[in-house]
């Protein structure tokens, strides 16, 4: 079963959502529960899928939603109802957890965050909700942390705190081809994305407590690639220079590998030799399709995570 031993005995499992941006075979190393949002497309409702087998089994693949909002065609999200969220729990307790810690992401962007609260309060042992404030990458740095927390002897108090502490300390930023997707969605107001449109910049975005909002505009894709790496090096740098802590870089995309491999590999050549980058490398992942539904394909983002 998934999950760690207690700090004074018992099961403890970590639950996360599947915008955390976890690929499967990580998931399950780590004894993660993953609770997956949905993706419409037109009429049909797909769970996010985490895997290719996943997808190919009918499950919402970033591919299939970026290929959707190219074609214009009606993709929206919706979120795990309370319902869904207990008889997560439920089957977790039937397997013997005696606590579950449950990270997502931010309730700013999504009612994930209330309907794990909702069900938390009807669950069977006690559930320690923790709102990220963050999306993808971050959110899943999170939800690691509180694995190894377990892992290291801690309570699930303890763990959930570490959460909340790596969210707290961490930094998103990301770069998106159009504001258009993200208005649709209702992350962004519709006079910032029509500035945007209207002076044909590269909006480069942030999340500020839990909530999506611009930070700069450049004129063009390349110079918004590079400020995204000098954003990325100046927090890495000033973590480590600050508290001594390692940092973790990941870098999501949504349909632009070239692009997003090229900043992963970038970062790793200035952080690399430095002893502070966990790993001395710069994870690089494909967002995954609900989050990919807000901010089109052509997205690329960064997180710096401090542990």
């Amino acid at each position: 079963m998934p999950g760690q031993p207690g700090a004074e005995g018992g099961r403890v499992v970590v639950v996360t959502d599947s915008t955390a941006s976890l690929p499967r075979a990580l998931v399950r190393e780590r004894g993660l529960v993953v609770v997956p949002l949905q993706v419409v497309i037109g009429d049909e409702v797909l769970d996010e899928a985490l895997s290719e087998e996943e997808g190919a089994a009918g499950g919402a693949t970033p591919a299939r939603v970026a290929e959707a909002l190219r074609g214009h065609q009606r993709v929206s999200t919706s979120r795990p109802n309370p319902a869904a969220m207990g008889a997560v729990y439920a089957d977790l307790v039937a397997d013997g957890a005696t606590e579950v810690v449950a990270v997502h992401l931010s309730g700013e962007v999504s009612g994930t965050v209330e309907s794990a609260r909702v069900a938390a309060r009807e669950a069977a042992v006690p559930v320690h909700v923790v709102d990220t404030r963050q999306v993808g990458v971050a959110t899943g740095y999170a939800a690691l942390s509180a694995v190894e927390t377990l892992e290291a002897g801690g309570s699930a108090e303890e763990a959930a705190d570490a959460a909340a502490r790596r969210a707290a300390a961490a930094t998103s930023y990301f770069y998106v081809d159009t504001l258009e997707f993200l208005r649709r969605g209702g992350r962004i107001g519709a006079g910032a994305a029509l500035l945007g449109s209207a002076l044909a910049v590269k909006p480069l975005l942030s999340i500020t407590d839990g909530v999506v909002g611009p930070l700069e505009r450049v004129r063009t894709t390349t110079k918004a690639l590079a400020r995204l790496e000098e954003l990325a090096v100046r927090d890495a740098l000033t973590a480590v220079g600050r508290s001594g802590s390692p940092v973790e870089v990941g870098v999501a995309h949504l349909a632009n590998p070239e692009r997003a491999e090229q900043l992963a590999a970038h970062l790793a050549a200035r952080l690399g030799d430095d002893p502070g980058l966990v790993g001395q490398q710069v994870r690089c992942v494909e967002l995954g399709a609900v989050l990919g539904a807000h901010v089109g394909p052509g997205m690329v983002a960064v997180c710096v995570s401090p542990l």
